[in-house]
């Protein structure tokens, strides 16, 4: 089994690829001509994202539930190997926000659902997909991260905690494999237009202490735009690039 370096036929996992950034990920991989999993909790999302891949020239099959859960880690991987015939390239891209929440105020579970799954999961699919890309001879991974994986002041504790150690496992696992053809880097959107939402009780202590930080924003991006770090980041262009957190927020990193 071979690695493909071009973009034309690789194998691709995206996870949270029913909509938003997963979504328009996949889709510019189909446009490249990769063959995509479409792994997603929502059924019908999956259903309808990989019907857009096909349509944009690609081809797809559906992996869908709950990534908390390791036999849906197991299908997933499962999936692109039967179809596919390996693991060029995985994307670790679903997440939830949490409520804004400060330490005090974040209670079990918020804590547990936001770290299984911004977190946990994204481990075990990246420990299940390691071997098939060891023995293939090498692969790309990356991370959706976040602002939140940079500093304090752009998610609540669950959210920041999640983020803080994607950025820390994404440098372990660039360090760890680099000898053996595997690159790991990750995206960290700012702002972006997606359905994700965020109820958070503006009148509690954590978005409240987080008011102020978010006027510094700018623009949002589209999901497109993120999308494009993410192709890149798993094409040969960015071939020596391994371990890096690139952020893709108009700048907000900067101010």
């Amino acid at each position: 089994m071979t690695v493909t370096t071009s973009g034309s036929g690789r194998s691709v996992i995206v996870t949270g690829a029913g909509s938003g950034i997963g979504r328009a990920t996949a889709l510019l991989f189909a446009k490249e001509g990769a063959r995509v999993v479409i792994a997603d909790v929502d059924g019908a999302s999956a259903q309808a994202a990989a019907a857009e891949v096909e349509k944009a020239g690609g081809t797809a099959v559906t992996a869908v539930g709950d990534l908390r859960e390791q036999a849906v880690v197991d299908q997933v991987v499962a999936t692109a190997v039967r179809e596919f015939g390996g693991i060029d390239v995985l994307v670790n891209n679903a997440g939830i926000m949490d409520s804004m929440s400060a330490a005090a105020d974040t209670g079990d579970d918020e804590w547990e659902r936001v770290i299984g799954i911004n977190l946990t999961a994204p481990f075990r699919l990246t420990r299940a997909a390691l071997p098939h890309m060891l023995e293939a001879g090498g692969g790309a991974i990356v991370f959706t991260a976040s602002e939140a994986s940079l500093r304090g002041s752009a998610a609540g504790a669950a959210y920041t905690a999640s983020k803080h150690g994607i950025a820390g496992l994404t440098k372990s696992l660039a360090v760890m494999y680099r000898d053996k053809g595997i690159r790991t880097n990750a995206i960290a959107p700012g702002g972006t237009v997606t359905n994700i939402r965020v109820e958070a009780d503006r009148a509690a202590h954590g978005p409240a202490a987080l008011a102020p930080y978010m006027g510094n924003v700018g623009k949002p991006a589209q999901a497109e735009e993120q999308a494009a770090a993410i192709v890149f980041l798993a094409s040969a262009a960015a071939g020596n690039i391994n371990g890096a957190i690139l952020p893709v927020d108009n700048g907000w990193s900067a101010v």
